[in-house]
């Protein structure tokens, strides 16, 4: 093929509803299917897709298959992180949505990053041992099938969604877990720890299997996509793009992955909208021989809402609170 165009799009908590509540899923599938259509996009990288069940199957991404109805990612293949015992998760999955061939796929939750493990300071009762940081959301990886006509095209694709920056609950320390009412300052301190030793944790697993794929193939084209809970200043994302300025090793310049936003202008520069202040936090990173290729970017963010308001419940604001990312590529 000639021209690709790849995205990625929190779809924010995207699920069923019971009959009755709101926003129902044709409500959001409405709103949110024209999103999917306007990405035109070859290959999409999905952040907390739900999964549903049907009496007698296997629990299946029935919602998302049904806003990809009608729009050019119908019918693609779709590859997602999963459980050991069921297809895939309750919730928040990692999707991967293909309309080219996928060669093959793997996940990866501390297979490269032992787990960490930390006793606690603030929990009630005490931890009488070091407990483990578990890691939710797994990195999903897939390797992808540019062009047939010319064998060993392949793109990887590593989809990711980092742990976001709400605290870790600690036993003892949570008054309300809705409304995220704690009881000490330092426990909420705390949790916000162990939330950014689980995204660097996240982190440092991505940037493994990048090297990795390098160090077996140093021409290996590869692009990072998803929600990074991070803007571009921050150290998970530094730490996954392996800049020289950081590395202060300029025998690395081949493996620094670059951040697409780069290119787009720095007041259309946010994919969320918190307190009055557009944040970029979803981002794609490419490896630099993917450059030659690249032909633009965009950030679908004309429509979002401040996801800070009082008033932001989802019944107002029933699509997403994250804006899709889409790069195009021209291979001809």
């Amino acid at each position: 093929m000639s021209e690709f165009r790849i995205a990625t799009f929190n779809l924010e908590n995207f699920d069923e509803t019971p009959p009755g509540e709101r926003p129902s899923l044709a409500e959001r599938i409405t709103l949110m299917r024209p999103q999917i259509t306007r990405l035109r996009a070859d290959i999409a990288c999905f952040q907390e897709a739900h999964g549903q069940e049907r009496p007698g199957q296997p629990r299946a991404l029935l919602a998302l298959k049904e806003l990809l109805t009608g729009t050019g990612l119908d019918g693609a293949t779709l590859v997602s992180t999963q459980p050991p015992d069921d297809a895939v998760f309750d919730l928040r999955n990692v999707v991967i949505a293909s309309r080219l061939p996928v060669v093959k796929h793997q996940q990866l939750r501390n297979d490269l990053v032992a787990e960490p493990r930390y006793r606690r300071l603030t929990a009630d009762p005490p931890d009488a041992e070091p407990v483990a940081i578990s890691i939710e959301r797994p990195v999903l990886h897939a390797q992808i099938d540019l062009d047939h006509a010319e064998p060993g095209r392949l793109l990887h694709v590593i989809a990711v969604h980092l742990k976001s920056k709400l605290p870790t609950e600690i036993p003892g320390q949570v008054l309300d877990h809705r409304k995220g009412i704690w009881r000490t300052a330092d426990g909420w301190a705390e949790g916000s720890f162990l939330s950014s030793m689980k995204r660097m944790s996240q982190a440092l697993e991505v940037r493994r299997l990048v090297d990795g794929i390098l160090a077996e193939d140093p021409d290996a084209r590869i692009v990072v996509a998803g929600d990074f809970n991070a803007e571009p200043e921050e150290v998970p994302v530094l730490a996954i793009c392996g800049n020289v300025e950081d590395t202060g090793n300029g025998d690395l310049a081949p493996r620094v992955l670059v951040p697409l936003e780069h290119t787009i202008p720095h007041e259309a520069r946010y994919t969320l909208f918190h307190h009055g202040r557009g944040q970029m936090i979803d981002h794609m990173l490419v490896t630099r021989n993917l450059l030659a290729q690249y032909r633009g970017s965009e950030i679908h963010n004309e429509l979002l809402h401040d996801d800070s308001l009082a008033f932001a419940t989802d019944d107002k604001f029933p699509e997403s609170d994250h804006a899709p990312v889409v790069a195009t590529f021209d291979f001809d």
